[in-house]
């Protein structure tokens, strides 16, 4: 069985292979998402609208308060994620229709890892044997592979001869 590791954040993904209980991850590939190192301000969108609360009562002179009206989930850093989740996705789905791998394993920090949860359909969500949450982007190979399940890299493999 072939296992694939998706090591990812925001901003960029490895992706590594393994075959057989004792193999050592190889490289695979990588993509990054330039955008996602902007801050909200240097996106083109405008800031959301501001509303402003006006006295009750029709001639009314009083206070106003003023306030935004948009949510978290409109910020442009989270679009961008959600964005580059899809990439990372699309390009798993990819591989698997080229059978690259037959399972596969999720590494990412835990706000990242829902999105990205988030963003693979379901026949590729059926694959995924086990998820680490945490942000391993910028460890060696080494340190990826220590937090790698056991009982993942052994689940559904034929016995060793």
């Amino acid at each position: 069985m072939r296992t694939r590791i998706v090591v990812a954040d925001q901003s960029e993904v490895c992706f590594y292979d393994i075959e057989g209980r004792d193999a050592a991850p190889r490289p695979a590939g990588r993509l990054t998402d330039p955008q996602a190192h902007l801050h909200d301000r240097d996106f083109k969108s405008d800031a959301p609208g501001r509303v402003f609360d006006h006295a009750p009562g029709p001639g009314r002179r009083g206070a106003t308060g003023h306030h935004s009206t948009g949510a978290d989930d409109r910020r442009p850093r989270k679009h961008e994620a959600q964005l580059f989740a899809r990439h990372i996705a699309e390009a798993l789905q990819q591989a698997k229709q080229r059978h690259s791998f037959d399972r596969l394993i999720l590494i990412a920090g835990p706000p990242f890892l829902g999105v990205l949860r988030e963003a693979l359909p379901a026949a590729l969500r059926a694959t995924v044997v086990a998820e680490v949450p945490k942000d391993l982007i910028h460890q060696d190979l080494r340190a990826v592979q220590a937090h790698l399940p056991p009982e993942a890299l052994q689940a559904h493999l034929p016995p060793e001869a």
